[in-house]
């Protein structure tokens, strides 16, 4: 006879706790993520990038020796030399993919192999089952990118001869945390798709189409809804900031957007604003002069927050989800 595993009727108190076995979890997946032959293919591509690019930016910095020497680890990571971009242009590449390689078949692979009524058998229930699939993916991802982050550094201490100030240093590490939280959008949103879709081909498709209709269509949709609610009839500066400020707002739903800004505010001190700016608000500022990391850190603030809302929110979805599926044995 078929069983059919249910959560407790309303009412009904469950034994222990809800994150019994979450660790167990943690274990086993992020074991099976780390030595899978994909995972290694990933690293390799990002190992690679993180080096190449290193090179051409030192290489960059030599030839070009009227630079000021200040801020020379940041520029490790902003600047860019034909044919290849700066390695924050790789990141916002390879992150969304390596985030949904992790997580496309995260729930839809366990019922696919029938392996989850088996694992639920146990003493285990959902909410751990999952939280435990999502920490997995999202300390391996932050393995991963902690590894690079800590490989650019050396080399940069090796190609400079000089070490990071300790400014410098915080930059690099709230730019490491952002960069591990814009992965977390792409990890939740690719275990929605996983927990939605029973076939790992289509939840890793539908993760691919919405990463490139953020990457490559949302900006230009933005700006057609801008001009047509916000449309610039006189030519005022009224006119042309609403417009602005409504684009800005509009690109901003897109995860991309808010890690480039992000990641400008953070890498490149001498940002103090994003979008139009009126030479009014520039009153009493010095152009040029770096911004106090505080202020840099408060000026991106907004988007970091927005990057972990959007992964929690996500999350909440696929565990909604996840919690009303009926699994048969």
């Amino acid at each position: 006879m078929l069983r059919q595993l249910r959560l407790p009727r309303s009412g009904q108190a469950r034994e222990g706790s809800p994150w019994k076995g979450m660790w167990v979890v943690i274990g086993k997946e992020m074991a099976d993520h780390l030595t899978s032959a994909r995972m290694l293919i990933l690293e390799l591509l990002i190992l690679l990038t993180a080096t190449g690019t290193v090179y051409v930016a030192l290489q960059n910095m030599r030839q070009n020796t009227n630079n000021e020497a200040q801020f020379v680890f940041l520029r490790l990571f902003t600047t860019s030399q034909e044919p290849l971009p700066a390695f924050i242009g790789f990141l916002a590449i390879l992150v969304p993919l390596i985030a949904i390689a992790l997580t496309f078949d995260t729930v839809n692979g366990e019922f696919s192999q029938r392996t989850l009524s088996r694992v639920l058998s146990q003493p285990i229930y959902r909410d751990a089952l999952l939280m435990g699939k999502f920490l997995a993916s999202l300390f391996t991802l932050s393995l991963v990118l902690s590894a690079i982050w800590l490989l650019i550094i050396g080399l940069g201490i090796l190609g400079t001869g000089v070490a990071p100030s300790g400014e410098e240093f915080v930059r690099i590490l709230v730019f490491l945390i952002v960069t591990i939280f814009y992965g977390g959008v792409w990890l939740a949103l690719a275990m929605v798709f996983s927990t939605v879709f029973r076939q790992a081909a289509t939840a890793a498709l539908a993760s691919i189409a919405i990463w490139l209709f953020f990457t490559i269509f949302w900006n230009v949709i933005a700006g057609v809804i801008a001009r047509a609610l916000r449309p610039v009839q006189n030519g005022s500066v009224a006119e042309v900031m609403a417009q602005a400020e409504l684009l800005q707002t509009l690109a901003r739903i897109s995860p991309n957007t808010l890690y480039a800004e992000g990641t400008v505010g953070l890498l490149n001190p001498a940002t103090r604003a994003f979008g139009l700016v009126l030479p009014t608000q520039l009153d009493g500022a010095i152009l040029g002069a770096p911004l106090p990391l505080g202020e840099s850190i408060l000026l991106i603030w907004p988007h970091l927050t927005l990057l972990i809302a959007a992964t929690v929110l996500l999350f909440a979805v696929a565990y909604v989800i996840f919690q009303r599926q009926e699994i048969r044995a």
